[in-house]
Protein backbone atom coordinates (compact mmCIF):
# COMPACT_ATOMS: atom_id res chain seq x y z
CA UNK A 1 0.00 0.00 0.00
CA UNK A 2 1.18 3.30 -0.69
CA UNK A 3 0.41 6.00 2.02
CA UNK A 4 -1.23 9.57 0.98
CA UNK A 5 2.18 11.27 1.77
CA UNK A 6 4.40 8.95 0.05
CA UNK A 7 1.91 9.09 -2.94
CA UNK A 8 2.64 12.69 -3.62
CA UNK A 9 6.41 11.92 -3.46
CA UNK A 10 5.87 9.24 -5.94
CA UNK A 11 3.43 11.27 -8.02
CA UNK A 12 6.13 14.64 -8.45
CA UNK A 13 8.93 11.82 -8.64
CA UNK A 14 7.30 10.33 -11.60
CA UNK A 15 7.43 12.14 -14.81
CA UNK A 16 6.27 11.81 -18.40
CA UNK A 17 8.26 14.12 -20.68
CA UNK A 18 7.08 14.59 -24.50
CA UNK A 19 9.28 16.45 -26.99
CA UNK A 20 7.68 17.12 -31.09
CA UNK A 21 10.64 18.10 -32.68
CA UNK A 22 9.18 19.66 -35.89
CA UNK A 23 12.56 20.49 -37.79
CA UNK A 24 11.09 23.21 -38.26
CA UNK A 25 14.36 25.31 -39.77
CA UNK A 26 15.29 21.59 -42.11
CA UNK A 27 11.44 22.18 -43.60
CA UNK A 28 12.48 26.01 -44.46
CA UNK A 29 15.23 25.24 -46.09
CA UNK A 30 13.42 22.70 -48.52
CA UNK A 31 10.99 25.32 -49.46
CA UNK A 32 11.36 28.27 -51.91
CA UNK A 33 10.41 31.54 -52.00
CA UNK A 34 6.89 32.51 -51.81
CA UNK A 35 5.29 34.23 -55.04
CA UNK A 36 3.21 37.67 -54.39
CA UNK A 37 0.07 37.08 -53.13
CA UNK A 38 0.43 34.04 -51.56
CA UNK A 39 -0.14 33.46 -47.52
CA UNK A 40 2.52 32.19 -45.52
CA UNK A 41 1.80 29.21 -43.71
CA UNK A 42 4.99 28.55 -42.58
CA UNK A 43 5.38 29.82 -39.33
CA UNK A 44 2.39 28.18 -38.29
CA UNK A 45 3.20 24.65 -39.90
CA UNK A 46 6.68 25.00 -38.07
CA UNK A 47 6.06 25.35 -34.91
CA UNK A 48 8.43 25.03 -31.67
CA UNK A 49 9.36 22.24 -29.39
CA UNK A 50 6.37 21.90 -27.00
CA UNK A 51 6.96 20.29 -23.76
CA UNK A 52 3.73 18.58 -22.28
CA UNK A 53 4.35 17.32 -18.25
CA UNK A 54 2.48 14.57 -17.09
CA UNK A 55 2.13 13.29 -13.71
CA UNK A 56 0.26 10.51 -11.74
CA UNK A 57 -2.85 11.30 -9.96
CA UNK A 58 -3.14 11.51 -6.41
CA UNK A 59 -5.02 9.28 -4.17
CA UNK A 60 -6.66 12.49 -2.65
CA UNK A 61 -7.68 13.99 -6.15
CA UNK A 62 -8.94 10.12 -7.31
CA UNK A 63 -11.03 9.75 -3.91
CA UNK A 64 -13.72 12.35 -4.48
CA UNK A 65 -14.33 10.76 -7.99
CA UNK A 66 -15.18 7.24 -6.26
CA UNK A 67 -18.47 6.86 -5.64
CA UNK A 68 -20.25 3.53 -4.54
CA UNK A 69 -23.31 2.60 -5.81
CA UNK A 70 -26.34 1.67 -3.03
CA UNK A 71 -26.73 -1.89 -3.00
CA UNK A 72 -30.29 -2.51 -2.94
CA UNK A 73 -30.63 -6.20 -1.53
CA UNK A 74 -34.53 -6.44 -1.76
CA UNK A 75 -35.37 -7.17 -5.84
CA UNK A 76 -38.42 -5.25 -6.16
CA UNK A 77 -37.08 -2.32 -5.05
CA UNK A 78 -33.41 -2.83 -6.97
CA UNK A 79 -36.40 -3.13 -10.14
CA UNK A 80 -37.96 -0.25 -8.96
CA UNK A 81 -35.11 2.01 -8.39
CA UNK A 82 -34.15 2.18 -12.14
CA UNK A 83 -37.18 3.59 -13.17
CA UNK A 84 -37.70 6.86 -14.17
CA UNK A 85 -40.57 6.92 -15.85
CA UNK A 86 -44.26 5.43 -16.31
CA UNK A 87 -42.68 4.19 -19.91
CA UNK A 88 -40.02 2.71 -17.35
CA UNK A 89 -42.60 1.15 -15.55
CA UNK A 90 -44.25 -0.06 -18.54
CA UNK A 91 -41.03 -2.42 -19.25
CA UNK A 92 -40.47 -3.50 -16.27
CA UNK A 93 -44.23 -5.14 -15.72
CA UNK A 94 -43.81 -6.26 -19.69
CA UNK A 95 -40.63 -8.36 -17.95
CA UNK A 96 -43.09 -9.98 -14.72
CA UNK A 97 -46.36 -10.92 -16.28
CA UNK A 98 -47.30 -13.19 -19.06
CA UNK A 99 -47.88 -11.97 -22.20
CA UNK A 100 -51.64 -12.27 -22.36
CA UNK A 101 -52.21 -10.36 -19.04
CA UNK A 102 -49.96 -7.33 -20.42
CA UNK A 103 -51.47 -7.43 -23.16
CA UNK A 104 -54.86 -6.90 -21.58
CA UNK A 105 -53.66 -4.05 -19.73
CA UNK A 106 -51.44 -2.62 -22.57
CA UNK A 107 -53.71 -3.48 -25.80
CA UNK A 108 -57.02 -1.39 -27.12
CA UNK A 109 -59.69 -2.18 -29.54
CA UNK A 110 -58.91 -2.99 -33.49
CA UNK A 111 -56.01 -1.37 -35.05
CA UNK A 112 -55.87 0.96 -31.72
CA UNK A 113 -55.98 4.12 -33.27
CA UNK A 114 -57.88 5.91 -30.84
CA UNK A 115 -54.94 4.81 -28.44
CA UNK A 116 -52.40 6.55 -30.34
CA UNK A 117 -53.75 9.59 -31.14
CA UNK A 118 -54.38 10.22 -27.57
CA UNK A 119 -51.30 10.34 -26.29
CA UNK A 120 -49.76 12.17 -30.06
CA UNK A 121 -52.39 14.98 -28.35
CA UNK A 122 -50.19 15.38 -25.21
CA UNK A 123 -47.04 14.91 -27.04
CA UNK A 124 -47.94 17.75 -29.80
CA UNK A 125 -48.86 20.48 -27.15
CA UNK A 126 -46.83 23.21 -26.12
CA UNK A 127 -45.48 24.79 -23.05
CA UNK A 128 -45.16 28.87 -22.63
CA UNK A 129 -43.16 29.32 -19.35
CA UNK A 130 -43.08 32.51 -17.37
CA UNK A 131 -39.50 33.82 -16.23
CA UNK A 132 -37.96 35.36 -13.52
CA UNK A 133 -40.68 33.64 -10.91
CA UNK A 134 -40.32 32.59 -7.50
CA UNK A 135 -40.66 28.77 -7.72
CA UNK A 136 -38.81 27.75 -4.38
CA UNK A 137 -41.91 26.25 -3.00
CA UNK A 138 -44.60 24.59 -5.56
CA UNK A 139 -48.40 23.20 -4.41
CA UNK A 140 -50.03 20.83 -6.65
CA UNK A 141 -53.06 20.00 -4.42
CA UNK A 142 -56.61 20.75 -6.05
CA UNK A 143 -60.17 20.62 -4.72
CA UNK A 144 -62.02 17.60 -6.40
CA UNK A 145 -65.59 17.64 -6.05
CA UNK A 146 -65.24 19.95 -2.70
CA UNK A 147 -62.62 17.37 -1.48
CA UNK A 148 -58.35 18.13 -1.47
CA UNK A 149 -56.26 16.20 -3.86
CA UNK A 150 -52.48 16.02 -3.52
CA UNK A 151 -52.65 16.28 -7.25
CA UNK A 152 -54.94 16.99 -10.34
CA UNK A 153 -55.76 13.00 -10.71
CA UNK A 154 -57.94 10.47 -10.18
CA UNK A 155 -57.23 6.65 -10.24
CA UNK A 156 -59.65 5.30 -12.68
CA UNK A 157 -61.45 2.10 -12.47
CA UNK A 158 -59.72 -0.94 -13.83
CA UNK A 159 -61.29 -4.28 -14.53
CA UNK A 160 -59.71 -7.86 -13.24
CA UNK A 161 -56.97 -5.98 -11.13
CA UNK A 162 -56.04 -9.44 -8.87
CA UNK A 163 -55.11 -10.30 -12.20
CA UNK A 164 -51.90 -8.18 -12.59
CA UNK A 165 -51.14 -8.79 -9.42
CA UNK A 166 -52.08 -10.67 -6.31
CA UNK A 167 -52.07 -7.17 -4.43
CA UNK A 168 -54.95 -6.06 -6.31
CA UNK A 169 -57.31 -3.85 -6.16
CA UNK A 170 -56.47 -3.39 -1.99
CA UNK A 171 -52.86 -2.59 -3.00
CA UNK A 172 -53.99 0.70 -5.60
CA UNK A 173 -56.54 1.77 -2.77
CA UNK A 174 -53.48 1.60 0.01
CA UNK A 175 -51.25 3.48 -2.24
CA UNK A 176 -53.63 5.85 -3.23
CA UNK A 177 -54.29 6.63 0.64
CA UNK A 178 -51.03 7.53 0.74
CA UNK A 179 -50.64 9.75 -1.93
CA UNK A 180 -53.78 12.02 -0.95
CA UNK A 181 -55.90 11.06 -4.36
CA UNK A 182 -59.17 9.52 -4.73
CA UNK A 183 -59.48 5.43 -6.32
CA UNK A 184 -61.93 4.09 -7.92
CA UNK A 185 -63.37 1.10 -7.67
CA UNK A 186 -64.42 -1.21 -10.57
CA UNK A 187 -67.75 -3.38 -10.84
CA UNK A 188 -65.67 -5.20 -12.86
CA UNK A 189 -63.28 -5.42 -9.47
CA UNK A 190 -61.90 -8.65 -8.18
CA UNK A 191 -62.07 -7.10 -5.08
CA UNK A 192 -65.33 -5.93 -3.43
CA UNK A 193 -66.63 -2.81 -1.92
CA UNK A 194 -66.51 -3.99 1.56
CA UNK A 195 -63.41 -5.19 1.71
CA UNK A 196 -61.69 -2.16 0.14
CA UNK A 197 -63.49 -0.47 2.68
CA UNK A 198 -62.36 -3.19 5.22
CA UNK A 199 -58.71 -3.60 3.96
CA UNK A 200 -58.07 0.40 3.75
CA UNK A 201 -60.93 2.65 5.88
CA UNK A 202 -58.77 5.95 5.87
CA UNK A 203 -58.54 6.57 1.55
CA UNK A 204 -61.15 8.58 -0.50
CA UNK A 205 -63.28 5.27 -2.61
CA UNK A 206 -65.02 6.02 -5.92
CA UNK A 207 -67.10 3.33 -7.52
CA UNK A 208 -67.85 2.59 -11.00
CA UNK A 209 -71.12 1.44 -12.20
CA UNK A 210 -72.49 -0.03 -15.13
CA UNK A 211 -76.32 0.49 -15.31
CA UNK A 212 -77.21 -3.08 -16.28
CA UNK A 213 -80.37 -4.63 -18.02
CA UNK A 214 -81.28 -5.92 -14.80
CA UNK A 215 -82.22 -2.49 -12.66
CA UNK A 216 -82.83 -4.42 -9.22
CA UNK A 217 -78.71 -5.42 -9.81
CA UNK A 218 -78.35 -2.13 -9.88
CA UNK A 219 -79.44 -0.75 -7.18
CA UNK A 220 -78.44 -3.51 -4.95
CA UNK A 221 -74.72 -2.18 -6.20
CA UNK A 222 -75.56 1.45 -5.36
CA UNK A 223 -76.90 0.31 -2.15
CA UNK A 224 -73.82 -1.08 -0.82
CA UNK A 225 -71.81 1.47 -2.11
CA UNK A 226 -73.88 4.36 0.39
CA UNK A 227 -73.77 1.66 3.19
CA UNK A 228 -69.71 1.28 3.30
CA UNK A 229 -69.20 5.00 2.96
CA UNK A 230 -68.50 5.96 -1.12
CA UNK A 231 -68.85 9.08 -1.80
CA UNK A 232 -69.01 9.60 -5.91
CA UNK A 233 -70.60 7.26 -8.32
CA UNK A 234 -69.22 7.51 -11.76
CA UNK A 235 -71.66 6.01 -14.05
CA UNK A 236 -69.64 4.44 -17.10
CA UNK A 237 -71.73 5.22 -20.54
CA UNK A 238 -69.71 4.64 -23.39
CA UNK A 239 -69.99 0.70 -23.69
CA UNK A 240 -73.85 -0.32 -25.23
CA UNK A 241 -72.00 -3.38 -25.95
CA UNK A 242 -67.99 -3.82 -25.49
CA UNK A 243 -65.65 -3.33 -28.01
CA UNK A 244 -62.98 -5.71 -30.15
CA UNK A 245 -59.82 -6.38 -28.32
CA UNK A 246 -57.79 -7.94 -30.40
CA UNK A 247 -54.95 -8.42 -28.65
CA UNK A 248 -57.28 -10.87 -26.15
CA UNK A 249 -58.26 -12.49 -29.13
CA UNK A 250 -55.21 -13.56 -30.19
CA UNK A 251 -53.61 -14.45 -27.34
CA UNK A 252 -56.94 -16.77 -26.67
CA UNK A 253 -57.10 -14.35 -23.12
CA UNK A 254 -59.25 -15.96 -20.63
CA UNK A 255 -60.01 -15.35 -16.90
CA UNK A 256 -58.32 -17.14 -14.85
CA UNK A 257 -55.99 -18.38 -17.47
CA UNK A 258 -56.53 -21.77 -18.78
CA UNK A 259 -53.79 -24.71 -18.16
CA UNK A 260 -53.33 -25.25 -21.67
CA UNK A 261 -49.38 -26.87 -23.42
CA UNK A 262 -48.67 -22.97 -23.87
CA UNK A 263 -49.95 -21.84 -20.63
CA UNK A 264 -47.43 -24.79 -19.35
CA UNK A 265 -44.66 -23.48 -20.96
CA UNK A 266 -45.28 -19.69 -20.01
CA UNK A 267 -45.00 -21.03 -16.33
CA UNK A 268 -41.68 -21.32 -16.08
CA UNK A 269 -41.08 -18.16 -17.66
CA UNK A 270 -43.16 -16.23 -15.00
CA UNK A 271 -42.87 -18.87 -11.91
CA UNK A 272 -43.93 -16.18 -9.27
CA UNK A 273 -47.06 -14.32 -11.12
CA UNK A 274 -48.51 -18.24 -11.71
CA UNK A 275 -47.36 -19.00 -8.15
CA UNK A 276 -49.20 -16.21 -6.38
CA UNK A 277 -52.15 -16.76 -8.38
CA UNK A 278 -52.52 -20.34 -7.61
CA UNK A 279 -52.05 -20.12 -3.77
CA UNK A 280 -54.34 -17.04 -3.27
CA UNK A 281 -57.74 -16.55 -3.61
CA UNK A 282 -59.88 -17.30 -6.93
CA UNK A 283 -60.03 -14.74 -9.50
CA UNK A 284 -63.76 -13.62 -9.39
CA UNK A 285 -65.65 -10.47 -10.06
CA UNK A 286 -66.26 -9.49 -6.36
CA UNK A 287 -69.55 -7.53 -7.40
CA UNK A 288 -70.87 -10.65 -9.13
CA UNK A 289 -70.20 -13.62 -6.87
CA UNK A 290 -73.05 -15.61 -8.06
CA UNK A 291 -71.28 -15.43 -12.08
CA UNK A 292 -70.96 -18.03 -14.12
CA UNK A 293 -70.07 -17.87 -17.98
CA UNK A 294 -67.66 -16.31 -20.48
CA UNK A 295 -67.74 -12.37 -20.91
CA UNK A 296 -69.11 -11.72 -23.49
CA UNK A 297 -71.53 -13.48 -22.06
CA UNK A 298 -71.81 -11.40 -19.03
CA UNK A 299 -71.44 -7.92 -21.26
CA UNK A 300 -74.91 -9.08 -23.14
CA UNK A 301 -76.20 -9.45 -19.39
CA UNK A 302 -74.40 -6.18 -17.51
CA UNK A 303 -73.85 -3.88 -20.08
CA UNK A 304 -77.35 -2.77 -21.53
CA UNK A 305 -77.80 -1.16 -25.28
CA UNK A 306 -81.24 0.48 -24.38
CA UNK A 307 -79.83 2.97 -21.89
CA UNK A 308 -80.47 6.61 -22.19
CA UNK A 309 -80.44 10.20 -20.79
CA UNK A 310 -83.80 9.42 -18.92
CA UNK A 311 -81.58 6.24 -16.97
CA UNK A 312 -79.22 8.98 -15.76
CA UNK A 313 -82.10 10.76 -14.42
CA UNK A 314 -83.43 7.74 -12.58
CA UNK A 315 -79.76 7.20 -11.31
CA UNK A 316 -79.49 10.62 -9.88
CA UNK A 317 -83.15 10.20 -8.24
CA UNK A 318 -81.19 7.12 -6.83
CA UNK A 319 -77.85 8.59 -5.79
CA UNK A 320 -77.21 11.30 -3.61
CA UNK A 321 -74.14 11.67 -3.07
CA UNK A 322 -71.46 12.93 -6.28
CA UNK A 323 -72.27 11.79 -9.97
CA UNK A 324 -69.86 11.67 -12.40
CA UNK A 325 -70.75 10.49 -15.83
CA UNK A 326 -67.81 9.01 -17.68
CA UNK A 327 -67.82 8.48 -21.33
CA UNK A 328 -68.46 11.67 -22.95
CA UNK A 329 -67.19 12.29 -26.55
CA UNK A 330 -68.89 15.45 -27.57
CA UNK A 331 -69.73 18.86 -26.28
CA UNK A 332 -72.94 18.25 -26.49
CA UNK A 333 -73.21 15.17 -24.74
CA UNK A 334 -71.64 16.83 -21.74
CA UNK A 335 -73.79 19.21 -21.40
CA UNK A 336 -76.67 17.13 -21.82
CA UNK A 337 -75.34 15.20 -19.38
CA UNK A 338 -74.94 17.90 -16.34
CA UNK A 339 -78.65 19.08 -17.52
CA UNK A 340 -79.81 15.89 -15.74
CA UNK A 341 -77.67 15.68 -13.21
CA UNK A 342 -74.29 15.13 -13.45
CA UNK A 343 -72.02 16.98 -10.73
CA UNK A 344 -69.16 16.27 -13.58
CA UNK A 345 -67.70 14.52 -16.54
CA UNK A 346 -65.11 12.52 -17.76
CA UNK A 347 -64.04 13.00 -21.48
CA UNK A 348 -63.12 9.80 -22.21
CA UNK A 349 -62.55 7.07 -25.13
CA UNK A 350 -62.45 4.58 -22.83
CA UNK A 351 -58.74 4.34 -23.29
CA UNK A 352 -58.93 3.45 -27.05
CA UNK A 353 -61.34 0.15 -25.98
CA UNK A 354 -64.23 0.91 -26.82
CA UNK A 355 -64.44 2.70 -30.32
CA UNK A 356 -61.43 2.69 -32.61
CA UNK A 357 -60.84 6.12 -34.11
CA UNK A 358 -63.32 7.46 -31.91
CA UNK A 359 -62.41 11.47 -30.68
CA UNK A 360 -59.30 12.40 -28.91
CA UNK A 361 -60.37 13.59 -24.98
CA UNK A 362 -57.38 16.30 -24.93
CA UNK A 363 -59.02 18.17 -28.45
CA UNK A 364 -62.50 18.50 -26.95
CA UNK A 365 -61.33 19.40 -23.45
CA UNK A 366 -61.01 23.53 -24.13
CA UNK A 367 -65.08 23.67 -26.08
CA UNK A 368 -66.19 21.52 -23.21
CA UNK A 369 -64.82 23.45 -20.56
CA UNK A 370 -65.70 26.39 -22.23
CA UNK A 371 -69.61 25.41 -22.63
CA UNK A 372 -70.02 24.37 -19.39
CA UNK A 373 -68.42 27.19 -17.56
CA UNK A 374 -68.61 26.84 -13.48
CA UNK A 375 -72.03 24.02 -13.91
CA UNK A 376 -69.86 20.47 -13.18
CA UNK A 377 -66.46 19.43 -13.33
CA UNK A 378 -64.36 18.21 -16.41
CA UNK A 379 -62.27 15.16 -15.85
CA UNK A 380 -60.14 14.11 -18.75
CA UNK A 381 -59.21 10.81 -19.58
CA UNK A 382 -56.91 8.91 -22.05
CA UNK A 383 -53.52 9.53 -22.97
CA UNK A 384 -51.79 10.49 -19.60
CA UNK A 385 -48.83 9.59 -18.91
CA UNK A 386 -46.61 11.99 -17.17
CA UNK A 387 -47.40 14.69 -14.51
CA UNK A 388 -46.79 17.09 -17.14
CA UNK A 389 -49.76 15.94 -18.71
CA UNK A 390 -51.93 16.30 -15.80
CA UNK A 391 -50.47 20.10 -15.46
CA UNK A 392 -51.08 20.77 -19.32
CA UNK A 393 -55.12 19.72 -18.29
CA UNK A 394 -55.42 21.07 -15.37
CA UNK A 395 -54.28 24.26 -17.18
CA UNK A 396 -56.68 23.55 -19.84
CA UNK A 397 -59.90 23.58 -17.59
CA UNK A 398 -59.71 19.97 -16.20
CA UNK A 399 -60.26 19.56 -12.63
CA UNK A 400 -58.01 16.52 -12.83
CA UNK A 401 -57.36 13.87 -14.89
CA UNK A 402 -57.77 10.02 -15.04
CA UNK A 403 -54.65 7.09 -15.16
CA UNK A 404 -55.77 3.56 -15.41
CA UNK A 405 -52.67 1.72 -17.12
CA UNK A 406 -49.86 4.27 -15.55
CA UNK A 407 -50.36 2.62 -12.25
CA UNK A 408 -51.23 -0.84 -13.46
CA UNK A 409 -47.86 -1.14 -15.11
CA UNK A 410 -46.90 0.17 -11.80
CA UNK A 411 -48.62 -2.63 -10.01
CA UNK A 412 -47.15 -5.54 -12.44
CA UNK A 413 -43.95 -4.42 -12.13
CA UNK A 414 -43.29 -4.42 -8.11
CA UNK A 415 -46.86 -4.49 -6.50
CA UNK A 416 -47.69 -1.86 -3.73
CA UNK A 417 -44.48 -0.58 -3.91
CA UNK A 418 -44.83 -0.44 -7.94
CA UNK A 419 -47.71 1.66 -7.29
CA UNK A 420 -46.53 3.89 -4.80
CA UNK A 421 -43.55 4.32 -7.29
CA UNK A 422 -45.96 5.31 -10.28
CA UNK A 423 -47.97 7.76 -8.40
CA UNK A 424 -44.27 9.67 -6.69
CA UNK A 425 -42.83 10.10 -10.55
CA UNK A 426 -46.11 11.38 -11.32
CA UNK A 427 -45.69 13.81 -8.18
CA UNK A 428 -41.92 14.82 -9.36
CA UNK A 429 -42.82 15.35 -12.88
CA UNK A 430 -46.13 17.20 -11.88
CA UNK A 431 -43.80 19.54 -9.44
CA UNK A 432 -40.82 20.28 -11.74
CA UNK A 433 -43.02 21.28 -15.03
CA UNK A 434 -44.78 24.20 -12.50
CA UNK A 435 -41.49 25.35 -11.57
CA UNK A 436 -40.66 25.23 -14.66
CA UNK A 437 -43.52 26.86 -16.05
CA UNK A 438 -42.93 29.71 -13.85
CA UNK A 439 -46.10 28.76 -11.64
CA UNK A 440 -46.54 28.14 -7.51
CA UNK A 441 -49.62 26.43 -7.27
CA UNK A 442 -51.06 24.18 -9.82
CA UNK A 443 -54.54 25.91 -10.02
CA UNK A 444 -52.60 29.17 -10.57
CA UNK A 445 -51.35 27.55 -14.33
CA UNK A 446 -54.11 28.86 -16.69
CA UNK A 447 -54.72 28.30 -20.78
CA UNK A 448 -52.36 30.77 -21.96
CA UNK A 449 -49.64 28.70 -20.93
CA UNK A 450 -50.22 25.90 -22.76
CA UNK A 451 -50.98 25.67 -26.78
CA UNK A 452 -52.72 23.06 -28.40
CA UNK A 453 -50.69 22.52 -31.75
CA UNK A 454 -52.87 20.36 -33.77
CA UNK A 455 -55.89 22.52 -35.49
CA UNK A 456 -58.43 20.59 -36.71
CA UNK A 457 -58.68 18.34 -33.31
CA UNK A 458 -58.62 14.79 -33.66
CA UNK A 459 -59.48 14.82 -37.17
CA UNK A 460 -56.71 16.21 -38.10
CA UNK A 461 -54.18 13.65 -35.70
CA UNK A 462 -51.77 11.70 -37.25
CA UNK A 463 -53.84 7.93 -38.26
CA UNK A 464 -51.07 5.72 -36.09
CA UNK A 465 -52.86 2.13 -36.62
CA UNK A 466 -51.70 -0.50 -34.51
CA UNK A 467 -49.01 1.23 -32.54
CA UNK A 468 -47.69 -0.44 -29.84
CA UNK A 469 -46.60 0.71 -26.49
CA UNK A 470 -48.65 3.47 -25.75
CA UNK A 471 -50.49 4.40 -22.75
CA UNK A 472 -54.05 5.58 -22.26
CA UNK A 473 -55.33 5.19 -19.18
CA UNK A 474 -58.70 3.50 -18.56
CA UNK A 475 -59.17 -0.63 -18.50
CA UNK A 476 -62.03 -2.75 -18.75
CA UNK A 477 -63.57 -5.86 -19.58
CA UNK A 478 -63.21 -7.20 -22.59
CA UNK A 479 -65.69 -8.87 -24.48
CA UNK A 480 -63.62 -10.92 -26.00
CA UNK A 481 -61.75 -12.80 -23.51
CA UNK A 482 -63.46 -15.64 -21.48
CA UNK A 483 -64.44 -16.16 -18.12
CA UNK A 484 -63.77 -19.64 -16.67
CA UNK A 485 -65.61 -20.71 -13.23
Amino acid sequence: MVDGASSGVFADCVAIECYCDTRHAEALGRKGQMTSGQIDTRAANAEPSRRVRRRLPRWSELRPLLKRRKLILNPVERRLAKTLTIDDLRSAARRRVPQPVFDYVDGAAETETSLARARDAFLDLEFRPRILRDVAEVDTTVDVLGMPSALPLVLAPTGFTRMMHHGGETAVARAAARAGIPYTLSTMGTTSIEDLRREEPHGRHWFQLYLWRDRSASEALIDRAKQVGIDTLVLTVDTPIGGARLRDVRNGFTIPPTLTLKTLANISRYPSWWLNLMTTEPLEFASLQSWNGTVEELVSKMFDPRVTFEDLRWLRDQWGGKLVVKGIQRVDDACRAVDYGADGIVLSNHGGRQLDRASTPLDLLPDVTKALGQRAEVFIDTGITSGADLVAARALGASAGMIGRGYLYGLMAGGERGVDRALQILYDEAARTLRLLGVNRIEDVDPDQVLLRRPGGSAAAKDTAGVKGRHPDSVGPSPTAQVRS
